[in-house]
């Protein structure tokens, strides 16, 4: 038992010595190291890491590989080349139907623009104009833009609600209003190498020296910030008409109709025209017969704080209580 014990107590010193001599030759050796995680798998260089930093990495074992699934929910971007785009397949045909429903109401039948909201279409040869039409088709270098705007943003009331077949539909359908596509055309990652934009040469990297920021690192100037400009969707409820808006005296009722109209224009003609998400359509009265029956009290409650699918305010959160109170009233009149 004796010399058992005496010969672990040699190996046990030899051992103590090895790594007394391994740490030496950490200290001395300032090299640039590899270091591996053995938890996460992943390896990196560091120049002069020091033994306390050596045995600190992985250490912990905080952190895990990605799976396929998690790197694929964060890579969805679409290069112009079209590498990212997914499998599946659209046509200009049923992308004019899932456009009428879904995209009409705020950009126009043909992509002429609606309701302030942007114009898809039309603008040829305008770029050289005092005011040029920036649309899909005279302004956008990329089909891959349009087809991942689509994609992330698109509908305004429920993005990202869109299948990939729908967003290859929607794609094909907006390209051939702007005559890039013909009507027949099918639109998949293999045919999207086909399109060929009308501004695609029209972008280079500007490389004036006055645009070149340069990071202040000392001495660096105090900007004051000042909003200069409101949100489009706010521009009648605010500043002058601040004031219309929050207070209807009897005097100014033919202004609180305008601001109904124009409340209902800016907030709600984009679902309650074409029907999204189930709102009932303006002056569909046979849609407002069992809303007519709850009051208009209960009504403006409900556009206020929201309903369903219907956020609070339409989602225009900046809309003060009155304005949507007049434009549930134009609503209810343009049912009766």
């Amino acid at each position: 038992m004796y010399k058992l014990l005496k010969n672990l107590l040699i190996i046990s010193l030899a051992l103590s010595f090895a790594a007394c001599g391994q740490s030496n030759s950490n200290n001395s050796d300032t090299s640039s190291t590899t270091v591996v995680n053995k938890t996460a798998g992943a390896s990196f260089s560091e120049v002069e890491m020091n033994p306390v930093e050596q045995q600190a990495v992985g250490h912990f074992g905080f952190g895990k590989t990605a799976s396929a699934e998690e790197i694929a929910g964060w890579d969805i971007d679409i290069r112009p080349d079209g590498m990212g785009l997914p499998e599946g397949s659209g046509n200009v045909e049923d992308g004019e139907m899932l456009y009428e429903a879904q995209c009409s109401s705020c950009h126009g039948s043909f992509g002429e623009g609606a309701n302030g909201y942007p114009k898809l279409a039309g603008g040829e040869d305008s770029l050289q104009e005092a005011r040029p039409e920036k649309t899909v088709g005279s302004f956008w270098p990329y089909a891959s833009t349009l087809w991942d705007y689509i994609h992330r943003a698109m509908p305004f009331q429920s993005p990202e609600s869109l299948e990939d077949d729908e967003v290859y539909a929607l794609t094909a359908y907006v390209l051939y209003l702007n005559d890039l596509v013909e009507d027949d055309f099918e639109l998949t990652r293999e045919s999207f190498a086909e399109i060929e934009m009308p501004n695609k040469d029209g972008f280079y990297r500007d490389d004036r020296p006055d645009v070149q920021a340069k990071r202040c690192l000392e001495n660096c100037k105090d900007y004051a910030i000042e909003i200069t400009s409101e949100p489009m969707n706010a521009t009648y409820f605010t500043g002058e008409n601040a004031k219309a808006a929050t207070t209807v005296p009897e005097e100014e009722k033919a202004n609180t109709d305008s601001i109904g109209k124009d409340t209902y224009q800016a907030a709600c003609a984009m679902c309650h025209t074409s029907g999204l998400a189930g709102a009932p359509v303006t002056g569909q009265k046979d849609q407002w017969t069992e809303r007519l029956s709850k009051g208009q009290a209960e009504l403006t409650n409900s556009a206020i704080n929201g309903l369903g699918a219907m956020p609070a305010k339409g989602g225009q959160s900046q809309l003060s209580d009155e304005a949507v109170m007049a434009a549930v009233a134009y609503m209810l009149l343009e049912a009766q």
